[in-house]
């Protein structure tokens, strides 16, 4: 070969080979420069640590550094926000908020932190559909249907928990009575988790539930699906189906999960979390996870994601207007 031509061939090999090594060799020599602090607004276990402690693991692997977790509970999650809000943009400071942070603005009026303007949106890292579930002996029914024409038959009479006042079960119930016209007493609890322990001993007869807690004692039998919210029937609970197959195509309630910055973090540091939580998301070890939760990976960031909170804020300012949902 001509020595030319050869010289060539070993040059654009070894072009080739830089650009097809590993990211997170070439991310260490920007960003992340140090561990970075990822604010979660609840506590240890709940839904969000669910997702938020495999994405710091396989962020850390790909990076090289540590994402830490620091959970922040209380106030339906608007402390953690108001913490998070006031932190460093310093690029290594994150917040992974979500669903309950589009209700927010209308269920309380004096946070002293707006999630439009105080943070950057970067990524939506998972998406869980909500599930209407029912106690089988208290709703004695085989269909959704049928659990229809149940509630109309004795209005005010069947009852649905909730994880608390102005969480996204306690609308995702109001928006069902205002779609379906059908009115059902709303009783709420200190969390999800009581309120889905209440359904199974059959304290209450219904619940909308995200599907990822609820895919188990479904399962199980413990509990009944009658419809999942959205267009789609889930791979979790196939034989489920949808609303828009139970005539209820406006019905898409979902219990999402994502990751802002606060405002001012340097661009070069929005885009490299970007890669970096993308990446993170899309190994194996966390679709595994992902897909036993029943949640899938939107990958929606930037503008996108932006769009996604503006539309999300004004949808649940509608139904807590038209429903006079408050605090309790």
């Amino acid at each position: 070969m001509n020595p030319r031509i050869r010289r060539r061939h070993v040059l654009l090999a070894g072009a080739s080979a830089a650009v097809a090594a590993p990211w997170a060799a070439r991310a260490q020599s920007s960003w992340p420069a140090k561990p970075v602090n990822l604010v979660v607004p609840f506590p240890a276990g709940g839904g969000t640590d669910a997702f938020a402690r495999p994405l710091a693991t396989q962020f850390s692997k790909l990076t090289g550094k540590t994402l830490v977790i620091d959970n922040r509970g209380g106030a339906g999650g608007t402390l953690g926000a108001s913490v998070a809000a006031r932190l460093p943009a310093d690029g290594h400071n994150l917040f992974m908020g979500g669903a309950h942070h589009v209700v927010a603005p209308s269920m309380y009026p004096r946070l002293d932190y707006d999630i439009e303007k105080d943070f950057v949106p970067l990524i939506q890292v998972a998406s869980v559909p909500q599930v209407l579930v029912v106690n089988a002996k208290r709703a004695n029914t085989g269909s959704y249907q049928e659990f229809i024409e149940l509630i109309r038959k004795n209005p005010g009479k069947l009852n649905y928990a909730s994880a608390g006042a102005g969480s996204v079960h306690h609308l995702a119930g109001e928006l069902f009575k205002q779609q379906t016209k059908t009115f059902i007493t709303h009783i709420p609890y200190r969390g999800a988790g009581p309120a889905l322990q209440d359904l199974i001993a059959g304290n209450v007869d219904m619940n909308f539930d995200g599907l990822g807690s609820s895919a188990g004692h479904i399962k199980g039998g413990r509990i009944k699906a009658l419809m999942v919210a959205g267009s789609q029937r889930n791979p979790a609970i196939p034989d489920v189906p949808c609303a828009a197959e139970v005539g209820l195509p406006a019905y898409d309630v979902h219990t999402w999960y994502g990751i802002w910055a606060p405002k001012g973090t340097p661009a070069d540091a929005q885009a490299g979390a970007i890669e970096a939580i993308r990446k993170a998301c899309q190994e194996s070890e966390s679709k595994t996870v992902w897909a036993g939760q029943g949640a899938d990976f939107p990958n929606v960031s930037g503008e996108r994601f932006a769009k996604l909170i503006h539309t999300e804020i004004g949808k649940w300012a509608q139904v807590v207007k038209l429903s006079g949902a408050k605090l309790e």
